[in-house]
C-alpha cells in the first residue's frame, strides 16, 4: 500500500510540475494525496497503471527500495582475490564480504529502537481510542513537522522515537478530552551516505535510516584487499565520529562500534596497515592486520592460538632484514622471550606439527579381528597382546608370528618371529616373548603367498652394507608359503620351514638342498650346495638343523612321481560308466577292463576318445586358420579394384566369408581317432593300447544304423544304412551334387574318426562295400573354380570333420 501511495503522490507532482517527474515525492505531496477522497485516489492509481513514463518508473524504484547493488568484481567472486599473493594464505576477514547479494534491502520489520532520531520522510502511525477514534499515517515534512488531526502541525524532527511518542501522547491527553493515543513508526526514510577509500565500489549509496556501517560496506561490495579492516572511519560533517574495527566483530562479536548512520555520513576506508602471516598448527592460518598487537604472542592470539598438535618450541619466524634479505629465526613459543619477540611488517610465522609418531604403542596387524595400535605396558608379552585364538580370523598360522622391531639407539630395523601356539600353551615362558614399544606384530593365514613382507624385506635390504649383508633368506618348493623371509638372529632350517608354512604333503623329506652364496676374499662370489635331512630336522636333530646365513636358499623337492590324482571318464555303452582314477602309464584297455568291458549294445566302431591337450591344440590351430583366412580375404578385397577380375573376386569373397564364419563357429573337439575294433583285439599294454591322460573322455555309442551325407549336396541328411548301396547311391538319395561340388575330392569320415579320400568313379568301381554304419560322406566345394587358394580347401575339410 505504501508503494502505491508513493506512486500516486508522484502522479500528483507530475500533474503540478512535469519537470520534477524524476524527483522523489515529498511528504507534503504524499499528505495531499491522502487527503483526496477514496474514489479520486483509485482513479489516479488506475490512470498511473494505464500509462506511465520511464521517468516515473525510475522514481518508483528509488522510492520503494534502496539502491540496487550488483557486484561485478567482489573479492568473494574469485578465491584468489582474498589470498595473499606471496604466501598463498587467506587474508583474514575479507571473506566476510563473500556472497554479497545482488540486491541489498535492509530489514525493515524489526522494532524501531527508542533512540531512533526522526527526520523528514519518516512515517508516524497514530491510532486514537475513546470519544474520537481514528487511525492516521502522518508524514514528517521538510519542515520537520507532522500535521496531527485536531492538533495541527507538531514539530518532531530531531526528537528520538521515545521522546516523540511521549510528547504526542501527552498532547492528545491534554487537548483531546477522553482520547488516548497509540504511537508507532511506519515506513522509515532513506538516507544517502558515502563509502570512500579502499572500497570495492566507492560512491554514494541510498540506504535505510536504520543502516549501520557494516550495512553500507555490504552495499558497496566490501573492502578491497588493499583496505584496512581495523581502522574504518565514520565521519559526520567533517568530524570523526567513530572508528570501526571489524576484527572486534569477527573475533569477539562486538558490535558497539557499528553505529547507525545519519544522512550525509562518510565511511572512509584507509589503506591496510601492518600485516603478518601465520601458518602451521594454529586455529586459523591467515594473513592478519595488526593494530596494537606488537609481539609474536599477540599474533598467535589473533590466529586463535595453537592447536593441540602444535610444536611450539620449533616455531620459525621469516622476515626481511635491513639489507632486504629474507632471513629466518627460531622462536620458542613456550618461553616469555619467544612470546614477547617484536613483530614487524611482512613477518611470516610458522608453527610446525609434532612428529606423527606414537612411541608407547604396539601395533597388531594381519589376520586378526581387531587390528590397530594397542597401548604398550611395562613387561608386556605376546600373549598380553593376543589373549586367545578368538582374537584371530579363521585358519591363522599360529606357528609363525613375525615382529618388526626398531632397536635403540639408531632405530635399526630387525625381524624376529614367535610361535603363538607354544606361547598360548605356556604363558610367560620362553616362547611368550617380551614386546618393545613400537613393535609391529603381524599374524598370517595358513597357506598362500605373504606379500605383506615386501616392505620389511625392502627395509632390511636398505640397511645392508659391505660388512653386513642383507638378512634375508628364501625357501621354495614343496612348502605352503614359499618366498623370501627375514633372517632372524640364530635362525635355523626349522625356523625357515616354520616361516614357509611347514612342508606340504608332496615334500621329499629325506633330503633337501641349501644354496649358499659366499664372497671369497672380496673377489668373487661362490655358490655352495648343502644337503639337509629334513626328516632329521623334524625329529629335532640339532646337527641336521643347520644355522642359516644371509641369502641362503632352501629348496624342498617333490616326492618322485607325485602328482594330483588323475581321472578319466567312460560314458555310453560300458557296463559301469563313470570317472575312474588312473595310475601313471595306465592304458585304455586296462580301464575298460576295470569298467567291466562293453555292453552287448555297444557300437565299438563309433567310439570317441577326446583329450584336453588335443582340444587345446585344435583351438590354437583354428585361431591360426582364422587369421590366415582373414589375410586372404583382405588380399582379394584389394584385387577387386581390377575390373578384369572384379566379378570373380566378388564371388570368391562371398564364399570365403561363409567359410570364415563357419570356422569361427566351429567348436574344437580334441578327438583321438583310432580303430577301436582293432584295439579290442590287441594285447593290453601293447603299442596299440593308448596310454591315458588326465581328463580323457571315452564315449561308446549304441547301435548306429545311418550313413550321413554332408557338404555340397542338394539335401544334406542321414540315411538308413543298406549294405548294397554305394557312395553314389547315398549322394543321389540326398538330391545329388550341387554345381559347386568337387566330385574328385569326395572323402569318407569313418565312424572311428579316420578319413578315407577317394573319387566318385574309383569308389563306385572298387570300394562299394567299404561304407559302414556311422560313416559320413563329405562332398567339398570346388573352391579352385573361384580362385586357386589351397588353404580354403583345407579349411572346408576341417569344418566338416569337426561337425
Amino acid at each position: 500500500m505504501t508503494r502505491l501511495l508513493c506512486i500516486t503522490a508522484l502522479i500528483i507532482s507530475a500533474l503540478a510540475a512535469p519537470l520534477v517527474m524524476a524527483q522523489t515525492p515529498t511528504p507534503a505531496q504524499i499528505e495531499q494525496f491522502q487527503q483526496l477522497p477514496a474514489d479520486q485516489q483509485q482513479r489516479l492509481i488506475q490512470q498511473y497503471r494505464q500509462g506511465g513514463s520511464s521517468a516515473t518508473e525510475v522514481t518508483e524504484r528509488q522510492v520503494s527500495q534502496p539502491e540496487t547493488v550488483t557486484p561485478t568484481d567482489s573479492p568473494a567472486d574469485d578465491d584468489a582475490s582474498v589470498r595473499d599473493r606471496g604466501t598463498g594464505l587467506p587474508l583474514f576477514g575479507y571473506d566476510v564480504f563473500s556472497g554479497v547479494p545482488s540486491t541489498f534491502a535492509p530489514v525493515t520489520d524489526i522494532p524501531v529502537p527508542v533512540d531512533y532520531v526522526l527526520g523528514p520522510g519518516d512515517m508516524v502511525s497514530v491510532q486514537l481510542f475513546g470519544q474520537i477514534p481514528g487511525t492516521f499515517t502522518l508524514a514528517v515534512n521538510r519542515d520537520g513537522a507532522i500535521n496531527f488531526p485536531e492538533l495541527g502541525p507538531i514539530n518532531v524532527a530531531g526528537l528520538t522515537f521515545d521522546q516523540m511518542r511521549t510528547m504526542l501522547q501527552e498532547r492528545v491527553a491534554q487537548q483531546m478530552i477522553g482520547v488516548t493515543a497509540s504511537i508507532t513508526l511506519g515506513e522509515l526514510r532513506s538516507i544517502r551516505v558515502f563509502v570512500l577509500g579502499e572500497a570495492n565500489r566507492p560512491g554514494a549509496y541510498t540506504v535505510s535510516s536504520l543502516s549501520t556501517i557494516t550495512n553500507a560496506l555490504l552495499v558497496s561490495g566490501g573492502v578491497e584487499i588493499t583496505g584496512s579492516l581495523r581502522s574504518i572511519q565514520l565521519k559526520r560533517e567533517g568530524q570523526l565520529v567513530t572508528t570501526l574495527d571489524l576484527y572486534d566483530l569477527l573475533l569477539r562479536g562486538d558490535t558497539r562500534s557499528d553505529v547507525r548512520l545519519m544522512p550525509g555520513d562518510v565511511i572512509f576506508i584507509p589503506p591496510v596497515g601492518t600485516q603478518v602471516g601465520i601458518s602451521g598448527q594454529v586455529l586459523r592460518q591467515a594473513v592478519y592486520e595488526l593494530k596494537g598487537e606488537t609481539t609474536v604472542g599477540d599474533a598467535v592470539q589473533l590466529a586463535g592460538g595453537l592447536v593441540p598438535t602444535a610444536y611450539p618450541q620449533g616455531a620459525t619466524l621469516s622476515r626481511v632484514n635491513a639489507y632486504q634479505e629474507r632471513v629466518q629465526q627460531d622462536v620458542d613459543l613456550r618461553s616469555s622471550e619467544g612470546q614477547g619477540l617484536r613483530i614487524r611488517r611482512g613477518d611470516m610465522l610458522n608453527v610446525p606439527s609434532i612428529l606423527d609418531r606414537v612411541d608407547n604403542i604396539v601395533t597388531l596387524e594381519g589376520h586378526v579381528l581387531r587390528p590397530g595400535p594397542v597401548e604398550y605396558r611395562r613387561d608386556m608379552r605376546l600373549t598380553d597382546l593376543i589373549a586367545s585364538i578368538e582374537d584371530l580370523r579363521a585358519m591363522p598360522d599360529l606357528n609363525y608370528v613375525l615382529i618388526r622391531r626398531e632397536l635403540p639407539p639408531d632405530r635399526r630395523v630387525v625381524a624376529i618371529s614367535a610361535n603363538l601356539e607354544l606361547a598360548l600353551l605356556n604363558r610367560g615362558g620362553g616362547a611368550d616373548i617380551r614386546l618393545m614399544p613400537r613393535d609391529q606384530v603381524r599374524i598370517f593365514s595358513i597357506g598362500g603367498e605373504r606379500p605383506d613382507l615386501t616392505p620389511l624385506i625392502d627395509e632390511l635390504r636398505l640397511q645392508a652394507s659391505l660388512d653386513q649383508p642383507a638378512p634375508v633368506v628364501r625357501i621354495s618348493g614343496r612348502v605352503r608359503s614359499a618366498g623370501t623371509y627375514p633372517l632372524e638372529p640364530g635362525m635355523r632350517v626349522s625356523d625357515l620351514l616354520r616361516a614357509g608354512g611347514a612342508l606340504s604333503e608332496s615334500a621329499y623329506i629325506t633330503e633337501a638342498e641349501i644354496t649358499r652364496y659366499q664372497v671369497i676374499n672380496g673377489d668373487y662370489r661362490e655358490i655352495g650346495l648343502l644337503s639337509v635331512d629334513l626328516d632329521a630336522v623334524r625329529r629335532g636333530d640339532a646337527t641336521a638343523d643347520l644355522m642359516l646365513q644371509p641369502y641362503d636358499f632352501l629348496n624342498v623337492r617333490e616326492v618322485t612321481d607325485w602328482r594330483d590324482q588323475e581321472t578319466v571318464t567312460l560314458r555310453g555303452e560300458v557296463r559301469f560308466p563313470g570317472s575312474y582314477p588312473i595310475r601313471k602309464g595306465e592304458t585304455l584297455l586296462s580301464v575298460l577292463q576295470r569298467a567291466g568291458g562293453l555292453t552287448e549294445h555297444a557300437f565299438a566302431e563309433g567310439a570317441v576318445l577326446t583329450r584336453v591337450k588335443l582340444r587345446e591344440r585344435e583351438e590354437q590351430q583354428l585361431k591360426d586358420l582364422i587369421q590366415r583366412m582373414e589375410a586372404d580375404l583382405a588380399t582379394i578385397a584389394l584385387a577387386e579394384v581390377d575390373s578384369t577380375i572384379a566379378n570373380k573376386a566378388d564371388t570368391t569373397t562371398i564364399q570365403g566369408q561363409r567359410l570364415l564364419n563357419e570356422l569361427r563357429n566351429a567348436t574344437p573337439v580334441g578327438r583321438l581317432a583310432m580303430d577301436f575294433d582293432r584295439l579290442l583285439r590287441a594285447t593290453p599294454g601293447s603299442v596299440s593300447d593308448p596310454v591315458l591322460e588326465d581328463g580323457d573322455v571315452l564315449m561308446i555309442p549304441g547301435p548306429m544304423q545311418a550313413v550321413t551325407v554332408v557338404g555340397e549336396v542338394q539335401s544334406p541328411t542321414s540315411l538308413l544304412y543298406e549294405a548294397n548301396l554305394t557312395q553314389d547311391d547315398y549322394i543321389n538319395l540326398s538330391g545329388g551334387l550341387t554345381r559347386r561340388a568337387d566330385a574328385n575330392r569326395i572323402y569318407i569320415v569313418k565312424a572311428n574318426g579316420q578319413v578315407t579320400a577317394t573319387s566318385a568313379r574309383k569308389w563306385f568301381q572298387t570300394n562299394a562295400s567299404a561304407l559302414r554304419p556311422g560313416d559320413t560322406i563329405v562332398v567339398p566345394a570346388d573352391l579352385e573354380r573361384m580362385r586357386p587358394l589351397p588353404l580354403w580347401t583345407s579349411v572346408s575339410s576341417i569344418i566338416f570333420n569337426l561337425a
